[in-house]
């Protein structure tokens, strides 16, 4: 079981996690970008979408520091770019967890399996605080 940080980027991820691995020692990120993803029918992909970061990962200090742009035409505010992310091997864990944090919060994404993980979840807990629950460490 871990908590990471999740830090989203107005179209400019990819030069920030560069500039973090450089700052921070790390070695050189794996950068996904939405457009390596697999194609879904039901969704295509805007090409303004294909070169943006989905998901790339640092270790800083022993922390796992997550990072993406924001898909073209969802909202993006300095300040609230920020989400924790929950992981967990245990599933049993996982949905407890989710029960908690939906009680009196809103779910962005309801427990779903992803191409990356079993289960997976965005919301928003009663106190404002942006979550990610992610069944595994997501490195699938």
């Amino acid at each position: 079981m871990s908590v990471g940080v999740y830090i989203n980027f107005n179209g400019n991820c990819r030069e920030a996690v560069l500039y973090y691995a450089q700052v921070f020692g790390t070695e050189q990120p794996n950068i996904m970008t939405f457009g390596d993803t697999p194609p879904n029918p039901n969704f295509p992909l805007p090409e303004e979408a294909k070169p943006l970061v989905m998901h790339a990962r640092l270790s800083i200090g022993g922390s796992n520091v997550m990072f993406s742009d924001t898909f073209p035409g969802m909202p993006f505010v300095e300040g609230n770019n920020i989400s924790l992310v929950f992981a967990t091997d245990s599933e049993e864990e996982l949905r407890s967890v989710y029960a908690k944090l939906t009680d009196g919060g809103k779910v962005e994404l309801e427990l779903q399996e992803t191409f990356w993980s079993k289960l997976y979840a965005k919301l928003t807990d009663k106190f404002g605080i942006h979550w990610q629950l992610n069944l595994g460490s997501g490195d699938a």
